[in-house]
């Protein structure tokens, strides 16, 4: 009989998962960073820095995964740099700045900024090179990678009192919603929605970090930073209020979907079901603060459980896929 090697352990297994793990599931940061911001505007202060502690721990090993290959696997580095999910390691670093930046811890928050900012442009450069027809749903990584910045660069401005951040990030949204949202939407292929393995969501993801980061800004302009004339300030709000509305709309067609075309086996991509499942959550909650839309934080809050639990339900997916077979 030929000799059966004896089995891993749960550490062997999961760093072995890890190595091989594609650029994709840096999106489980990006899902669990932006539960820990929801749970944070939900008053939920405990779950949130639950939830912050292991968003940091998995970026961390993230970061240190990323080095490695840039040091000793040059070509699968450029490779995975090619593709759009490299995006989603920018809007996860920005979005764990975002909740940061409300725990006080601005100088950490800045060294994120920055690094986001840093990566960014060529990462952007790859996904728009190759952009097509028929594309999956993370073309729209680009928007959010590009609001992920805007709306960590409008929190630490509303902190810092520094109006160049304001106007950055002013630039970043109108950048992200106008032209990369709009052109990843005429390169998404909608037939995504029936058999895609769950990042087809950041198509309404995408439209929830933007509304995000628009009311972000009005709490920016609220802070006595000037960002527009008066009467520009009900147009920001306008914008603000249809971003949110046509969110929910894009939460509702995908959440049908998915009881339509039953996914039920375990993806790596499901996590990027999550995130913008938490997103939308977060941004209503955000968008009652800043419009004082008080019928959307119950709206938040709802949907922040069962983002929650949809976490639970891919994390237990993403344990088990580490098992021997």
């Amino acid at each position: 009989m030929p000799a059966t090697s004896p089995p891993r352990s749960p550490w062997v297994r999961l760093r072995t998962w890890w190595a091989e793990s594609p650029p994709a599931a840096a999106a489980a940061v990006l899902a669990t960073g932006i539960l820990s911001v929801g749970l944070h505007e939900a008053g939920d202060e405990v779950l949130s820095l639950i939830a912050l502690v292991l968003a940091a721990v998995i970026w961390l090993g993230f970061a240190v995964d990323f080095t490695v290959r840039l040091l000793r696997d040059r070509e699968r580095w450029l490779e995975e740099a090619g593709t759009p999910s490299a995006l989603t390691g920018v809007a996860a670093t920005a979005v764990l700045g975002t909740r940061l930046t409300d725990l006080g811890w601005l100088g950490v928050a800045e060294v994120l900024l920055a690094l986001a900012a840093v990566l960014w442009p060529g990462l952007l450069h790859l996904l728009v090179r190759g952009l097509r027809l028929r594309m999956p749903g993370s073309v729209f990584l680009g928007c959010v990678a590009t609001q992920g910045l805007a709306v960590l660069a409008a929190s630490l401005a509303g902190a810092t009192r520094a109006d160049w951040l304001a106007y950055a990030a002013l630039v970043l949204f109108w950048l992200g919603f106008l032209v990369l949202y709009v052109v990843a939407l005429t390169c998404f292929d909608f037939r995504e929605t029936a058999n895609g393995g769950g990042d087809h969501w950041i198509a309404g993801g995408a439209l929830a970090i933007s509304a995000l980061a628009a009311s972000k800004l009005v709490l920016a302009y609220q802070a006595d930073i000037y960002l527009w004339n008066y009467d520009d300030n009900g147009v920001m709000r306008w914008v603000t209020q249809a971003l949110i509305m046509v969110t929910l709309a894009w939460y509702a067609v995908l959440a049908v979907a998915e009881l339509l075309w039953r996914r039920p086996r375990y993806d790596v991509r499901r996590w990027a079901t999550v995130f913008p499942m938490a997103m939308t959550a977060a941004a209503a909650l955000s968008v009652a603060d800043a419009v004082g839309f008080a019928w959307l934080r119950g709206v938040g809050q709802v949907l922040l459980w069962i983002s929650v639990a949809a976490w639970l339900l891919v994390a237990a997916g993403t344990v088990r896929s580490t098992a021997p077979r």
